[in-house]
């Protein structure tokens, strides 16, 4: 028997106790290393699909995605980047695939708009519907700009731990950036929704 695999963890367990305990084969460390990620997972992939039914599979897909990998995670970055860099990656092969699907879907099925609420502000739009508005918006983005968009607006990363999620330079996160938030303008029709942070 492995010393490591009987060792007991707990959610205080260092991450690197987690990741050697789940490596011989610990099911109860991984399931910590899962609650530790699940939330920064689950809001990655939700900013990059939209609240879609799809989300919990994407999400179960990283997970099962991260079991298989942990052998291959070398301590470059942190575990927390390595991940959501798995959550932006199956987000993106789940857009190729609804890309393709709406190609042969017939327009006949694809789902009406969302029903304008009649609950409104002094400005004739709700909260909700801005929400709807700029999920709408970020929907539209092209798929490098809206990953930028989620990891450095939603998540609240750095630059440097965008460009590390993406493996792109730092100048490409700024670039990409700067063109998803115009484009958010425009297409919001309002230049003081959002400001580069």
């Amino acid at each position: 028997m492995s010393l490591v695999r009987d060792l007991p963890v707990s959610i205080s367990s260092s991450e690197s106790s987690l990741i050697a305990a789940t490596l011989e084969g610990n099911d109860h460390a991984f399931r910590i290393l899962v609650e530790r990620f699940m939330d920064e997972v689950s809001r990655t992939v939700t900013g990059m699909l939209g609240p879609v039914p799809e989300v919990d599979d994407v999400v179960q897909e990283v997970f099962i995605k991260l079991h298989g990998s942990m052998s291959s995670f070398r301590g470059d970055a942190s575990l927390k980047t390595f991940v959501v860099r798995m959550a932006i990656n199956k987000s993106l092969d789940a857009l190729r695939k609804r890309k393709r699907k709406l190609w042969i879907k017939p327009w006949s099925d694809l789902p009406e708009s969302e029903p304008i609420s009649s609950d409104r502000t002094d400005f004739g739009i709700t909260s909700g519907e801005r929400r709807t508005q700029l999920r709408r918006a970020v929907n539209k983005l092209p798929d490098n700009q809206r990953a930028v968009i989620v990891l450095r607006l939603i998540e609240d990363m750095s630059t440097e731990e965008t460009a590390r999620i993406l493996d792109v330079p730092y100048g490409t996160v700024l670039s990409r950036l700067k063109r998803g938030l115009d484009r958010l303008r425009i297409e919001l029709g309002d230049s003081t929704v959002l400001s580069e942070q």
